[in-house]
C-alpha cells in the first residue's frame, strides 16, 4: 500500500508547495488548513508521516503534537514540524513537545524527501516493533537504531561514506582534534538577488544550486558540514582520512567555481547577478557532533573555520581565497596570485592571502 502523507499549513502556497515536491513519489496526501482540522485528518486519514507547520491559527503545532503524543492510537506517527522560526528554543519546544524532526522553511527539497523517507522506514519499524513478541523486540531495535544512524550520518556525508562507517562504534563522531581541509563558499549578490525575488523564485534556485554543489562535494569524497541559505562548509579528511586532502578540497573548489561561471550564463538572462566566493584553509580544528538528543550535527570549532570563513567573505566572485600555510602545500601542483594582505574580523594578524587560479 503506498504510504500516506498527512500536511497541514495555513497557507495554501504552502500545501501546494509541499503536495509538488512530493507528488512524483508513490504517496497518498491529504490535506489540513490548521491544528484542529489536522487532529480530525488523523482520525479519519491515519497517515504515516504528518508534515506539520508551527505556527496556525486555532491549534499551533506543538500542541498538535502534545495531542497525538497523549494519544495510544497516535502517537507512534512520526511528525516532522515545517516553520520559519529557527531559533534554538523553537526547536528545543517542538522537539520536547514530541516532534521527531524539525526542517525551517525555506526548505530543501532533497532533504525534505530524505527525511520523509527516513520517518516512514521509522514508521514501519514503530508498526512491527508493535506486531512482533517480546522475545524479537531487541533485534527490531537495532535495526531501528540502524536506520536512525544511517539518515544521521547521510546529513552530512556522502553515501559511500555512510555505508562504509554505518558498521563502526559511534567514536567517529566523538569531539578530537585532527588536521583538515575545510572550504567556505558563499554566492556574491545572494542578499540583493533573495531580496527582490518571490520565495519561491529563492527556493528554487538554491535547490538546483545546492544540487549542482552537492554533486561535486560527493564526487571528491567531502564531508558536507552544513547549508547555510546560500552558503556551503565543506570538510575534508574527517571523519573519513583523506590522503591530499588539501589537493581535493582545491580541486573540489575549482570546479565548483568553472560549474558556476556556465551556471551564470543563464543565472543572468534571468536577471541573478550572482557568483561564487570561496575560502580554502588547512590546518588542526576540533570536531564532533553538537546539537540535543534527537537532533546532532557535526561541526567544527577552532581558529581554522574562523579563517576559512573570514577567506570566503573577502572573495571576490569567482576568487579562491587561501592563507599562506595553505598554499605552501598546493604550490607544486596549482597557479596562484598572491594579492595584498589581508585583515581579517576575529585574526589579529595581516594574513598573506592566495588566490588559486588553476592546476598547473
Amino acid at each position: 500500500m503506498p504510504n500516506k502523507i498527512l500536511i497541514v499549513d495555513d497557507e495554501p502556497f504552502n500545501l501546494d508547495l509541499l503536495e509538488q515536491e512530493l507528488a512524483d513519489y508513490d504517496y497518498v496526501m491529504e490535506r489540513a488548513g490548521d491544528g484542529v482540522e489536522a487532529l480530525e485528518k488523523t482520525e479519519s486519514f491515519r497517515p504515516d508521516v504528518i508534515l506539520l507547520d508551527y505556527m496556525m491559527p486555532r491549534m499551533n503545532g506543538v500542541e498538535v503534537v502534545k495531542r497525538l503524543r497523549a494519544s495510544p492510537d497516535h502517537k507512534g506517527i512520526p511528525v516532522i514540524l515545517l516553520t520559519a522560526k529557527a531559533s534554538q528554543e523553537d526547536k528545543v519546544a517542538g522537539l520536547d513537545a514530541g516532534a521527531d524532526d524539525y526542517v525551517t522553511k525555506p526548505f530543501d527539497a532533497v532533504e525534505l524527501l530524505a527525511r520523509v523517507r527516513a520517518m516512514i522506514r521509522l514508521k514501519e519499524m514503530h508498526d512491527t516493533l508493535e506486531a512482533w513478541n517480546r522475545s524479537l523486540a531487541e533485534t527490531v531495535k537495532k535495526q531501528v537504531a540502524d536506520l536512525e544512524r544511517m539518515a544521521r550520518l547521510k546529513r552530512y556525508l556522502s553515501p559511500q561514506i555512510a555505508e562504509t562507517i554505518l558498521g563502526d562504534d559511534e567514536n567517529l563522531f566523538k569531539t578530537h582534534r585532527r588536521e583538515i581541509t575545510i572550504v567556505f563558499l558563499d554566492l556574491r549578490g545572494f542578499t540583493a538577488f533573495s531580496d527582490n525575488a518571490e520565495p519561491e523564485e529563492v527556493m528554487d534556485f538554491l535547490r538546483h544550486y545546492h544540487g549542482e554543489m552537492g554533486k561535486l562535494i560527493f564526487s571528491f569524497g567531502g564531508t558536507l558540514e552544513r547549508f547555510m541559505g546560500d552558503g556551503i562548509v565543506v570538510i575534508f579528511n574527517d571523519p573519513i582520512p583523506c590522503q591530499d586532502h588539501a589537493q581535493k578540497a582545491a580541486r573540489m573548489a575549482l570546479e565548483m567555481r568553472d560549474r558556476v561561471k556556465e551556471l551564470r550564463v543563464a543565472w543572468l538572462k534571468m536577471g541573478y547577478d550572482l557568483d561564487l566566493g570561496v575560502g580554502l584553509a588547512t590546518g588542526y580544528a576540533t570536531l564532533g557532533t553538537v546539537g540535543f538528543e534527537g537532533r546532532m550535527d557535526y561541526s567544527t570549532v577552532g581558529n581554522l573555520p574562523n579563517l576559512a570563513a573570514r577567506l570566503c567573505a573577502e572573495a571576490k566572485g569567482g576568487q579562491i581565497l587561501t592563507d599562506q600555510k595553505t598554499m605552501s602545500r598546493l604550490e607544486d601542483t596549482f597557479a596562484a596570485e598572491s594579492i595584498p594582505e589581508l585583515s581579517l574580523k576575529g585574526i589579529n594578524r595581516s594574513v598573506p592571502a592566495f588566490n588559486i587560479i588553476g592546476v598547473k
